[in-house]
């Protein structure tokens, strides 16, 4: 998608002092990286990483590919069994993450766009999956018992802002998913729409009991509204929800999710439409929860992590965010439910995913720029 005030700013421009309420790309640190970046691997249009206990990690591509990598040795092995994915514009294979009984049932939940079938033929929209992790005996891997628990409702024609982000609650008994408004502005408002809303789902995919506006005529798998484009979501130590999504022509948000309420878009948002028409930005007592930070310049924001490692124990604590038109990796720091601009390097590639390793090393994704896909280990300066 073009984002056409993400720019490509001199350093020296960048390097703004720390400030909440504006816009600007507040605490951007030039100079010297204090972190050194390892190449492990290059992949074909990565999106998203996880994790597995054993240290090997799953990796999506866009055109639908999951490859399960080890970054010991460099193994790669395809993944059978992924649904049809519609990849066309911002379409793909989106997140992947193991269920939280991962050790016992081997599940993994992931996400992914597809044209509509029957009743939603002529539409496409985000899916939510579940697979059973299954590696034979001469290491091919598949994931079996493949099922759609969930889709988002409704599926609309174009191919922008799936979002499709998951996240399970901090005590393991809910699955909080993201729907973008598929670039229709309006669906965001709409009660019985899941587009452009964070949803809290039962690890089945149904909607979770007790959801704060079903009893008000919304769609019941609801948690809170009026989003655009959600591509993270996280939860911190204290179990407060975070999610960062993009904005229009400016306003790039991280926002602080609390339930059933109302966070603006397309009613009011920092940045304005791509044609040039205002959006009236957050105000109070506008009935709209306003963002924690918002760019202007954007910074495009890709994947979201709460770091809790040790490796780099200055910056536990904080949000990391990926940088696509930016090229950047963004830091932000939390103290209780405040967020303020720390950091922001210059990474030369666009940032398509952000994760934290078993040990607190910081895992990148790139999404295209000097290869495919590169895939980045950051650690400590020795």
């Amino acid at each position: 998608m073009l984002r056409v005030m993400a720019v490509t700013l001199p350093l020296a421009l960048l390097a703004c002092s720390a400030d909440n309420a504006t816009g600007q790309n507040a605490g951007a640190t030039a100079g010297e990286k204090p972190f050194k970046t390892s190449v492990i691997a290059d992949f074909t249009s990565p999106w998203a990483m996880t994790f597995l206990p054993d240290g090997r990690m799953l990796i999506t591509e866009k055109a639908g590919e999951m490859i399960l990598f080890d970054p010991k040795n460099g193994t790669k092995i395809p993944v059978a069994g992924i649904p049809k994915v519609d990849s066309a514009g911002q379409g793909a294979l989106m997140d992947i993450v193991p269920s939280p009984t991962f050790a016992q049932d081997k599940k993994v939940y992931f996400s992914f766009s597809e044209a509509g079938q029957g009743d939603r033929a002529g539409g496409k929209g985000v899916a939510l999956a579940t697979g059973i992790f299954d590696q034979a005996s001469d290491g091919t891997t598949r994931l079996a018992d493949v099922k759609v628990i969930f889709r988002a409702s409704d599926y609309v024609e174009g191919n922008g802002h799936y979002s499709g982000r998951i996240a399970f609650s901090p005590d393991g008994k809910y699955l909080f998913f993201t729907n973008g408004e598929r670039q229709k502005l309006d669906p965001a408002q709409d009660p019985k729409s899941t587009l452009g809303k964070v949803l809290r789902l039962n690890l089945d995919g149904t909607p979770a009991a007790g959801n704060p506006l079903s009893a008000k005529g919304f769609n019941p798998a609801v948690w809170s509204y009026g989003h655009r484009n959600l591509l993270g979501i996280a939860f911190d130590k204290d179990g407060r929800l975070w999610e960062q999504e993009m904005g229009p022509q400016g306003g790039d948000e991280v926002n602080l999710i609390k339930p059933g309420l109302n966070y603006g878009w397309p009613k009011a948002s920092n940045g304005s439409h791509y044609d040039g028409r205002d959006i009236p930005d957050h105000k109070p007592g506008d009935g709209y929860e306003a963002p924690k930070l918002w760019w202007n310049p954007v910074i495009s924001p890709g994947g979201l992590i709460y770091y809790s490692g040790d490796l780099f124990p200055q910056w536990k604590g904080s949000l990391f965010i990926g940088g696509l038109s930016s090229q950047s990796l963004v830091r932000v720091k939390l103290d209780g439910d405040t967020a303020s601009k720390a950091d922001q390097w210059d990474m030369g590639a666009r940032i398509r995913e952000v994760e934290q390793g078993p040990d607190g090393a910081l895992w990148l994704l790139e999404d295209g720029g000097k290869s495919q896909g590169r895939l980045l280990k950051l650690t400590p300066k020795a």
